[in-house]
């Protein structure tokens, strides 16, 4: 379904990041580009963001975000291993998974394509770089494509 077919629901994105710096200006990001409708979600690792998307206590009540932007280097289990629970599981496995980290290495690009990542971005150099990215995957991922409704 289409972000812009139901707007009257927010477009709820988990953000499964450890540094918090980084989240805020995410945060930021998607405030100065008066995005509204785009609810963000943080998990800080990777034991948090599968609770949060398998609705397990505390998350109960959590909304079934629409995309996940997903960095690698988490404490406990690391992005590798969240893609991989993610895509395997028959509940999450059609949920979008970009893949927004500092790593340039090729082979954490194979290896989440290869874990079937949606998407693999790196992190923006400074502000404005951020707000463009922003703009690229909200623009893409709200209205350019339907996404699962489940």
């Amino acid at each position: 379904m289409s972000a812009s077919e139901s707007e009257n629901d927010s477009f709820h994105i988990l953000v499964v990041e450890d540094n918090r710096a980084d989240f805020v200006l995410l945060e930021r990001a998607f405030e100065e580009e008066a995005l509204s409708g785009f609810t963000l979600h943080v998990a800080i690792n990777g034991d948090e963001a599968l609770a949060f998307l398998n609705q397990d206590p505390p998350y109960a009540d959590a909304p079934r975000p629409s995309i996940v932007l997903l960095d690698l280097n988490l404490p406990g289990k690391d992005g590798h291993e969240v893609l991989e629970a993610i895509k395997t599981s028959e509940k999450l496995r059609r949920l979008p998974v970009i893949v927004l980290t500092s790593s340039r290495s090729d082979l954490d690009v194979r290896q989440c394509y290869d874990l079937h990542a949606n998407a693999y971005m790196t992190k923006a150099s400074d502000f404005e770089e951020l707000l463009k990215l922003v703009r690229q995957i909200t623009t893409y991922w709200s209205s350019a494509v339907w996404l699962s409704p489940d």
